[in-house]
């Protein structure tokens, strides 16, 4: 990202996006053939906007669109529009998703087919190189029509009107603007405003990030599970590829891969042939010792886990799809030399990839915690003191107080699962009567992933703790040695109760963060 991101209307990726709002210097520009249909299409409205009905440009707005606009009034009708719907409610979403937004919105107006001006695009290119970040409440989108509220915040801003963030402060635009030295104010040309905030600009660059924070997610549960299951001496054939190749499904195959991968060098590991060889079968029922087989939250992680990666791929693919879309109404074809009018900016799309999501993340919460419990309880393992106390159980408490974080941020997680883009609820004088509800889900999802690294840290304090009792680092594999080393810069074993909650949050964004516990897909 040192040399800038170019904007084409063709390339973005979630990466990419998460990349560029998560880098501080990052600059970004217009390519010039985007620039270039920019303009054409531009040129193509003006000429045609008093001779055509063209919805929002010379027409009212929704249940109004029978009301013809006269020319006088096209400037104003835009900023009407954005005025009356900059009304959201509630705390302000993340700088990061805002700014992730205004870049979808841009990577949009460079694909030449919203009839907004270059002066627009060199706007929204300002305020983002800038770094002044419309303030967006959360409250206001049904996803459909686009995020007509969020998209208005952003559109407000724009226009040197309402709150920014802008060096880490929130601040009127217009402070902002003087303090950057740029003009203090934007006039709205017909078509502008509709073109901002008719769009799935918000809930997209949301989605964006959580497509990526959700993949560090799958790779620390993975890494989690793996280092569990080599703790319980797990058997081999469990991730064995004749196994997996039987049932062949993509992701299945591919988290029993990356685990034999891992635990390639691990010494703790059972073969099912030494079981053999240790246990003798007599003619009368009796009861081994040994353990059979593991239980679902270890045995079963490709089965788990595999149909997550499978749809964490699906909405990556979405979520690009639409970055590198045109959801605005009408559209501007050139090549027709024509206006269509439609309903891309509906967030279906978005609003189903993202509840997937959710509810993968919900699942991957409850795997977590549950092998957290196996660890925890000495009558479930029968291998671990209770709660992995490593002084005095019944003086010290070990882990115990945290099994209950662990357990409620679950449940929280539970409640969360159900779809939200069912929700919908006709609006608009019954004209969006059936919506997306897709920035809400979102948002909805971010909630999900933040309490999924809370329980995924809890694991992890979980697993450091019990490589402690067993005294085994030196047999665990080079990858769960790694990652013992990783928890333990952070997170100081329990030997002495003590109240580690700031402890516990500094792991839980540090894996989120740490890219050297990420694992190739490839």
């Amino acid at each position: 990202m040192k040399k800038g991101l170019v904007i084409t209307g063709e390339t973005l990726t979630p990466a990419i996006v998460a990349d560029f709002v998560r880098t501080e210097a990052s600059k970004v520009s217009v390519s010039p053939s985007a620039l270039k249909k920019i303009k054409a299409a531009r040129v193509f409205l003006d000429k045609n906007s008093d001779k055509q009905i063209i919805y929002g440009v010379n027409t009212g707005y929704g249940p109004m669109v029978s009301r013809i606009i006269g020319k006088p009034q096209l400037e104003d009708l835009q900023l009407n529009l954005i005025r009356s719907h900059a009304v959201g409610a509630g705390d302000p979403i993340k700088e990061e998703y805002v700014l992730a937004s205004m870049l979808d919105r841009l990577n949009t107006f460079a694909k030449g087919y919203s009839g907004v001006s270059t002066d627009l695009v060199e706007r929204l290119v300002l305020y983002i190189n800038h770094k002044i970040i419309p303030v967006v409440p959360e409250h206001g989108a049904v996803g459909t029509s686009g995020d007509l509220v969020q998209m208005a915040h952003v559109a407000l801003g724009l226009i040197g009107e309402g709150d920014v963030f802008y060096k880490g402060k929130r601040q009127s635009a217009a402070s902002a603007l003087k303090k950057a030295g740029l003009a203090k104010d934007y006039t709205l040309k017909p078509k502008e405003g509709i073109a901002m905030i008719n769009a799935t600009s918000t809930m997209t660059g949301i989605s964006s990030l959580l497509v990526s924070d959700a993949k560090q997610a799958l790779d620390i549960a993975l890494r989690a599970g793996t280092m569990g299951f080599e703790l319980v001496r797990g058997f081999t054939d469990v991730i064995s590829e004749e196994l997996h190749e039987a049932r062949p499904h993509k992701g299945q195959v591919a988290i029993a891969a990356q685990m034999r991968k891992l635990l390639k060098s691990s010494e703790l590991l059972n073969k099912r042939a030494d079981l053999h060889k240790r246990v003798e079968l007599e003619d009368d029922v009796y009861k081994t010792p040994e353990h059979i087989q593991e239980v679902y939250s270890l045995r079963c992680i490709p089965q788990i886990l595999g149909p997550i990666s499978d749809i964490l791929e699906k909405v990556t693919n979405d979520v690009e799809t639409e970055l590198n879309s045109v959801s605005d109404n009408p559209l501007v074809d050139l090549k027709n030399r024509q206006f269509l009018h439609g309903g891309n900016f509906h967030g279906d799309y978005i609003a189903t990839a993202v509840d997937q999501l959710k509810i993968s993340l919900v699942k991957m919460t409850m795997l977590s915690e549950r092998r957290t419990n196996f660890f925890m309880s000495e009558k479930t393992n029968e291998m671990f003191t209770p709660f992995l106390n490593l002084n005095k159980p019944g003086l010290t408490l070990g882990l115990q107080g945290v099994q209950f974080v662990a357990t409620s941020t679950t449940a929280q997680n539970q409640s969360f699962a159900f779809p939200h883009s069912v929700h919908s609820i006709s609006t608009n004088a019954e004209n969006q009567d059936v919506v997306s509800m897709g920035t809400d889900a979102a948002l909805i999802g971010q909630k999900v992933l933040d309490n999924l690294y809370i329980v995924l840290a809890i694991e992890l304090i979980t697993l450091a703790q019990a490589v402690d009792v067993l005294q085994c680092k030196e047999k665990l594999s080079k990858a769960s040695q790694e990652l013992y080393e990783n928890i333990r810069e952070i997170f100081p074993a329990v030997t002495k109760d003590r109240s580690f909650t700031p402890e516990l949050m500094k792991l839980a964004e540090h894996i989120r963060g740490d890219k050297k516990l990420r694992i190739s897909s490839k």
